[in-house]
């Protein structure tokens, strides 16, 4: 069951992270699933290695790393996608 809310952490994370960066992405949904997945377990580890990943009540910090790095990984991930598709090609 864990497996699948990793899923679906990761797939909303991505999607807020997409909103959240400027301009338009083209990276598709199942990298920015892949992408929210990888930052949402980034943002678990730093949350770890600061203290503050198992805290009474909400974890608002650890939600906040999870999401930071839910951004920085989309926007890797756009980065190495648009590489891949041939840089920043305008689409007509």
């Amino acid at each position: 069951m864990s497996w699948l809310w990793a899923i679906i952490v990761g797939f909303v994370l991505g999607l807020i992270a997409k909103a959240i960066l400027p301009g338009k992405q083209h990276q598709p949904l199942w990298l920015t699933t892949l992408m929210g997945i990888i930052g949402s377990v980034a943002g678990n580890a730093v949350a770890g290695w600061i203290g503050v990943a198992d805290t009474r009540g909400i974890d608002w910090t650890r939600h906040l790393l999870q999401l930071a790095g839910a951004v920085l990984f989309v926007f890797l991930g756009e980065m190495a996608y648009k590489a891949m598709r041939g840089g920043s090609r305008r689409m007509t």
